[in-house]
This record gives structure tokens, sequence and C-alpha cells, in this order.
């Protein structure tokens, strides 16, 4: 699996939130919502996902191995941390 591209749409303010990215994989496959957020160990990605009706969040679209959340992951921090061009 390869990351073809990842776009990032900085957020403005004063919060947590410090971005929401899009990868498409492969050339062939995108993945929305995937949010930038600053942790008490820096920054991480939180995967899309639905609120249910019992208030807690279920990811809806998430890496099933360690590798590949890594691979997502800094994927989406190097392209947040790019210089604007």
């Amino acid at each position: 699996m390869t990351i073809t591209e990842v776009r990032i749409k900085k957020v403005d303010g004063d919060n947590r939130l410090k971005a929401i990215a899009a990868i498409t994989i492969d050339n062939s496959f995108v993945v929305h919502e995937l949010r930038i957020i600053e942790g008490r160990n820096g920054l991480f990605v939180a995967m899309p996902s639905k609120k249910m009706p019992s208030g807690e969040f279920k990811d809806i679209a998430h890496p099933i191995d360690q590798g590949t959340r890594e691979l997502i992951e800094k994927a989406v921090i190097d392209a947040y941390n790019k210089p604007e061009e």
C-alpha cells in the first residue's frame, strides 16, 4: 500500500484540532476527515468517526494493524509539517 497524496486543511483557533486531512491510497481510494490533534505527547492522527446514539464515537475507517497506522500517521504528520509553498 502506498499513500500517493495527502491533502491538509489547517484549522485556525486555539484548540486541540490542528487540521483535517484526506489521503489517497494507490491513486485509487480516498479517505476523508482524518483529524490532526495536539495531544499530550504531540500530534496524532484520529481516524474518521461517527457519533453513535449512545454518545460514543466509533471509527468508520481505520487501519487493521500498527504498521499501517504508523504509515498513515507519518504521511499525514509529514504533510502537515511541510512548509507551505
